[in-house]
């Protein structure tokens, strides 16, 4: 009973693991071309599993931000899952170990707090360990994968990447901003706040992590101030 519901957490995983897989090829090139080892970009893979708050702090570790600005960056970042680790928390089966609980909380990802949400069972640790075991893999071997390819190209071509991996970006922003007025807002809101940091005299003065931190936070809370969820949004989406 309890390999069929590692096989089903396997079998859920699957689709995430392939998504997984092409943001964590861009994440191995972005961390090889900033001149990070491949082991190093693999090993943060492995131990972080957050494709934001990586890619974060391969630019914070490039600009020589210091410990402080690294933490506090990630922690805003990836906030959000103490939230579903919570709901998770609720529907997992009440004789799961502490251990077992901490390991399940460490895989939470946007997708897979979906996946095992949708659920209707009660959350197993088979099954979870299925669950995350997947896309753990496929966004660790995504990492080797596009890491090793760019250490192993002509430093021409892995320069150019970069040019794609922004076009990659922005293709992420459109479709949303399109649709929703405050994504649209809150992407001109945060370039033209990163603007103000990066060429006004007061503001420059600042390293990259503290921007990135107030800019974050300021423009998430105007947008929640302004474009606040209804039930009818919530019900919709």
């Amino acid at each position: 009973m309890r390999y069929e519901e590692f096989k089903e957490g396997i079998r859920d995983g699957i689709p995430i693991c392939l998504g997984y897989i092409s943001v964590s090829v861009a994440f191995g090139m972005t961390a090889v071309l900033s001149g990070i080892p491949v082991w190093a970009a693999v090993l943060i893979s492995l131990t972080n599993v957050t494709s934001a708050g990586q890619f974060a702090g391969i630019n914070l570790l490039v600009a020589q931000g210091t410990y402080l600005e690294l933490a506090l960056t990630t922690l805003i970042i990836n906030i959000r899952y103490f939230l579903m680790s919570l709901s998770v928390s609720q529907k997992v089966e009440e004789n799961m170990g502490m251990g077992k609980r901490l390991a399940t909380a460490f895989g939470i990802t946007d997708e897979i707090f979906a996946v095992s949400m949708q659920r209707k069972k009660r959350l197993s640790a088979p099954y979870m360990a299925g669950l995350i075991l997947t896309p753990v893999l496929g966004w660790t071997g995504g990492t080797l994968i596009g890491a090793t390819a760019t250490s192993l190209m002509p430093p021409i071509l892995s320069a150019s990447l970069g040019i794609a991996l922004y076009g990659m970006f922005i293709a992420i922003i459109i479709p949303p901003a399109r649709i929703h007025r405050s994504v649209l807002y809150a992407v001109l809101l945060a370039v033209a706040a990163s603007c103000c940091f990066y060429y006004l005299p007061g503001l420059k003065k600042l390293s990259g992590g503290w921007s990135i931190i107030i800019i974050t936070v300021a423009v998430s809370a105007l947008m929640a101030w302004k474009f606040p969820v209804s039930p009818e949004d919530e019900e919709d989406e």
